[in-house]
């Protein structure tokens, strides 16, 4: 007998994974849509010089690889799913702030319930479809332009269209792996995108400790010691838990009496798990493509000088990186957890937090205890994602350049956030063959 306290072991959750009917299909399904992507990524754009697309690449690898790494090589190949999830999210960033700012979108999100969610996810949609046709105008006007082998509205309009429609598709598939899958669709997409570099990273590091000295393989050693203690540190911050203690009012049932019951409420530390990375991420990627749309030496010297993770102005782009983190942390946090809810349901419930009163006083000692955690959250979240990236560039590793601890910040994160989800349906199975028994 498996005692249902007990978390699943990795044994049982194996087991479940290739016996269970339910849960198997979800993987197969999840793998399946990730492998279709990552081939549709290789699907070309007609009408572009990739001989001179590709050598114009190599001369401007800092501008490219960081955008590169979400579209998981999509734009360097020039594929038609070259802007991958970024319009989805970039869309899913201006709802969120609009929701906060906008009555209606706030008691769609609050008060309407299922309905509700799914009228924003599909104004969402609509705004990524509107995104993505802005991004895919400017990338085929201007960026694509030296690289056109018959430059005009013709051109502009086929490529728009080709990557607005690799753009909804992806969207699509994120949804149906959010639906009908394991995990967040969009977060695993990003995810692979940023495995399927992996190789060539590891590839470029061997090759420059075969060309390097024994100060040179110290280096690299020193950086990949330092990537395995940041992942140490996301999964404390990731799985960081203040338990808040809860006493249960004793009730009385028809004859019987219940005793009072002690509990605790589970705050997370990092309440918006990998999601304020992603957006930090995204936000920080417009600059880059800025650069590319507009052609301006000015306008390219200052970003690539203060906004650029490598540029001679690199503490401008770690402070905006550290706050942007900051920011979507706690907006992340308030739509996750809304302290007044919270209060009025201990209330209804007849529970109380030991000394706290009931209500308002509750709600405020909640908010109190969330902004603190948050803010120590986002903090810590900031230096992991900054710190081993300045690191990189002291020692002087370029291998990794593009990589670096956003994307172990993403990686770890989305791992932690997909096999809990494993483990939630593993435990719904042991549970219903305790019933069928």
């Amino acid at each position: 007998m498996i005692s249902r306290d007990k978390p699943p072991t990795a044994q049982e959750t194996f087991m479940q994974m290739a016996q269970a009917a339910g849960l198997r299909g979800r993987l197969l399904v999840t793998l399946g849509i990730l492998v279709l992507i990552r081939m549709g990524i290789h699907i070309p754009i007609p009408g572009i010089n990739r001989e001179k697309f590709a050598a114009a690449i190599q001369n401007n690898n800092q501008i490219v690889n960081f955008l590169d790494i979400f579209s998981g090589g999509g734009l360097s190949a020039l594929g038609v799913f070259a802007l991958g999830i970024l319009p989805y999210i970039n869309a899913s960033i201006i709802i969120q702030l609009l929701t906060a700012a906008i009555p209606a979108l706030e008691n769609l999100q609050k008060n309407e319930g299922e309905a509700g969610r799914r009228k924003i996810s599909q104004i969402t949609r609509y705004v990524s479809v509107g995104w993505a046709a802005l991004q895919s105008t400017f990338l085929a006007a201007f960026f694509l332009k030296d690289y056109a082998l018959n430059y005009g509205p013709v051109f502009i309009a086929e490529t728009a269209i080709a990557l607005v429609a690799g753009s909804m598709f992806v969207m699509w598939a994120s949804e149906l792996i959010t639906e009908r899958g394991v995990g967040n669709g969009a977060s695993l997409l990003i995810f692979v995108n940023i495995v399927a570099t992996l190789p060539k990273s590891l590839g470029d590091t061997i090759d420059f400790v075969q060309s390097g000295s024994r100060e040179t393989i110290g280096r690299v050693i020193v950086l990949l010691v330092l990537f395995l203690l940041t992942i140490v540190g996301i999964v404390f911050v990731q799985e960081g838990i203040r338990r808040i203690p809860i006493i249960s009012a004793r009730r009385q049932v028809g004859r019987r009496i219940f005793a009072e019951q002690r509990s605790y409420l589970p705050l997370r530390l990092n309440q918006g798990g990998v999601m304020p990375i992603i957006f930090a991420a995204a936000i920080l990627s417009l600059p880059l493509m800025i650069v590319n749309f507009a052609k301006n030496a000015e306008l390219t010297r200052i970003i690539n000088t203060y906004l650029s993770p490598s540029g001679s102005g690199s503490w401008v782009y770690a402070l905006v990186y550290l706050v942007s983190i900051v920011f979507f942390s706690y907006f992340y946090s308030s739509l996750i957890l809304n302290p007044v809810d919270v209060a009025q349901n201990l209330k209804k419930m007849g529970s109380s937090i030991p000394g706290i009163r009931p209500g308002k006083t509750t709600s405020e000692y909640i908010e109190r205890v969330t902004n603190r955690l948050t803010f120590l959250g986002a903090i810590f979240l900031g230096l992991i994602a900054i710190i081993p990236t300045a690191i990189e560039q002291a020692l002087g590793v370029p291998t990794f350049k593009g990589l670096g601890a956003t994307s172990l910040l993403i990686l770890v994160g989305v791992a932690i956030d997909t096999a809990k989800q494993i483990q939630t349906y593993v435990i719904s199975q042991r549970y219903e063959g305790m019933v069928k028994q």
